[in-house]
């Protein structure tokens, strides 16, 4: 019987132990996603953020420069899974958080639910790797140990509106690259 949906290690990593996204309970819904790395997410009260906050609050003006470091230390992280997803045409795999990350951690998907497309598997640019994004919202850095979880997969299937002229356009890289803003 043919796979129709599922994880496998990307192939920068095919001689590496990297162990596949599982479920921890049978009623799970979602399959936790580990760092394929040591990672340090530092934190976003760092000394620009700090400071363009301080400029706000007492009305004074932010210049350029300073408002271009406080945003940068806003962005969030890209953290390797080492992992890619296949799934079916009409399923999706969406990237949530773990209910600890930002509970016990500080951590947390900036952008909420993640979209794993089918047509990210094996793309030109990296293979389909699932990065996912965090912001760490804590006092301190964090270190995010190898194999450690980050992040939960769930697959789902959607739907379609009906009459719609199925997109011509193929997707021709990895992160962001189906369409600009």
């Amino acid at each position: 019987m043919a796979k129709t949906r599922g994880f496998e290690v990307v192939k920068r990593l095919a001689d590496d132990p990297v162990p596949l996204p599982q479920r921890q309970t049978k009623a799970a819904a979602g399959y936790d996603l580990a760092a394929v790395s040591d990672f340090t997410l530092p934190s976003i009260w760092r000394g620009h953020f700090l400071k363009a906050l301080w400029h706000m609050r007492h009305g004074k003006a932010l210049t350029p420069e300073l408002l271009t470091t406080a945003d940068q230390e806003l962005k969030p992280f890209l953290v390797p899974t080492g992992i890619k997803a296949f799934m079916q045409p009409d399923e999706v795999l969406l990237l949530v958080n773990r209910s600890s990350g930002p509970l016990k951690r500080r951590l947390i998907l900036p952008n909420g639910v993640g979209v794993i497309d089918a047509d990210y598997y094996s793309n030109d640019s990296n293979d389909g790797e699932i990065f996912v994004q965090l912001i760490n919202y804590g006092l301190t850095d964090v270190t995010i140990k190898k194999g450690e979880r980050i992040a939960q997969g769930i697959f789902v299937p959607f739907l379609t509106i009906d009459g719609e002229t199925t997109p011509q356009m193929e997707r021709n890289g990895g992160f962001g690259s189906s369409g600009k803003h």
